[in-house]
């Protein structure tokens, strides 16, 4: 067995970066920048009013001093005109500021008879002027790789970059094996269960910005999975989830070793998830072939599919990211596997649940975090601090 570490290694070195594409601004969320891009404009385009009131010449404030009000400046509606000493221009927020003026005395600082204004004591000494560039300014870079979030396309838009080179989405071929399985809304025979490994996966992987393929159940024969692994030939990544054991009916390793899977490693020291194995296909597509049981596959994917699928996608090859936090109580030490433990972080402190047996998906739709236990780990005390990753 290998450790959690050189497994993630090895995966890496399978990952092959994939192409990009140009999809239009509004389809870019979520999607990994694959390139960087440029703002075509200024902001603002020009020095604006940050606040309602009027425009004049700073060197002429002073408290009681008066200005005519010679016109009038709104966003999108600029003052098409000059303006000289002892003028103002009744302004808005947002509005282009008028030729001769380098700042705004917010309203509520002025006196108005008129056209006349006169400033009030104490006056707000801000300028209330945003410069023109102050924001961005044109041909200012967005780098990636990165993973577009909202906010990256609301600057994107002010950039008036209407398309974004993102990196093309991974397509995924999701395969659970087994003559046990059913599909959720079937009738199951005495002997079977319902599916559910493969949609908790797809689901996982739409979020990475996956394009997934969920493949009929392959059947405890070599027929059966040599007819599934038909269907991967134009895939990135193959997940098949169970028959990757070492029992009579566990298949899939071999017939995926006979259809020319150079296989990269087998079995890991970690709990749950233990017979794991990964390779690449002649097709060129990474195999991650998971184990069956439900809570063992989820992790195994937290784990291993989700640093793999964003490798992919050109974002830096990493474990995913592990947080601190304190132990709510005691826990015994740990035995010869890395151990992902099922637990729940409430009010800055960490819960391990009692039960962590590998087929309890009740267990893991409570838990909120994989509390990351060391080989031979020494048992802890109420408010240790201790590693975890957010699910």
């Amino acid at each position: 067995m290998i450790s959690v570490t050189e497994a993630l290694s090895h995966l890496f070195a399978l990952v092959r970066p994939l192409g990009s594409e140009w999809v239009p601004l509004a389809e870019a969320h979520g999607r990994v920048l694959a390139q960087p891009v440029q703002a075509l404009r200024d902001l603002p385009p020009f020095s604006a009013s940050a606040m309602d009131g009027y425009a004049l010449r700073n060197a002429e404030v002073a408290v009681a001093a008066q200005f005519t009000v010679i016109g009038e400046a709104a966003a999108g509606h600029g003052f098409a005109g000059s303006v000289g000493p002892g003028q103002a221009v009744r302004i808005f927020t947002g509005a282009p500021l008028p030729e001769g003026t380098d700042r705004v005395v917010i309203q509520e600082d002025v006196d108005r008879q008129g056209d006349i204004i006169t400033v009030r004591p104490d006056p707000d000494p801000a300028p209330y002027v945003r410069a023109k560039g102050s924001d961005f300014a044109k041909g200012q870079t967005i780098a990636g790789p990165k993973t577009l979030g909202a906010n990256d396309i609301a600057l994107m838009a002010a950039m008036n970059i209407a398309e974004v080179p993102v990196t093309r989405r991974p397509v995924v071929a999701i395969l659970s094996t087994g003559d046990e399985l059913v599909m959720p809304g079937d009738t199951p025979g005495p002997d079977q269960i319902i599916v559910s490994n493969s949609f908790g996966l797809q689901a996982m992987l739409r979020d990475l910005g996956c394009e997934t393929r969920l493949l009929p159940i392959a059947r405890d024969t070599e027929a059966s999975l040599r007819a599934a692994f038909s269907h991967c030939e134009d895939v990135d990544l193959v997940i098949t989830i169970g028959g990757a054991s070492v029992g009579d009916h566990d298949l899939v390793g071999q017939v995926a070793v006979d259809l020319g899977m150079e296989r990269s490693f087998y079995k890991i020291a970690m709990r749950p998830g233990k017979p794991l194995m990964a390779g690449r296909l002649t097709s060129g597509a990474v195999m991650i072939g998971l184990p069956g049981n439900p809570v063992s596959a989820m992790v195994c994917g937290t784990v291993f599919v989700a640093p793999v699928v964003r490798a992919m996608q050109g974002l830096k090859a990493q474990e995913t990211a592990q947080k601190t936090a304190p132990l709510a109580h005691d826990i015994a030490a740990n035995g010869p596997r890395e151990h992902y433990m099922r637990g729940r972080l409430e009010n800055g402190q960490l819960t391990v649940f009692d039960r962590q047996d590998s087929a309890l998906l009740t267990v893991l739709a409570d838990a909120n975090a994989l509390i990351v236990r060391p080989v031979r780990d020494a048992a802890l005390t109420a408010g240790t601090m201790v590693n975890y990753i957010p699910i």
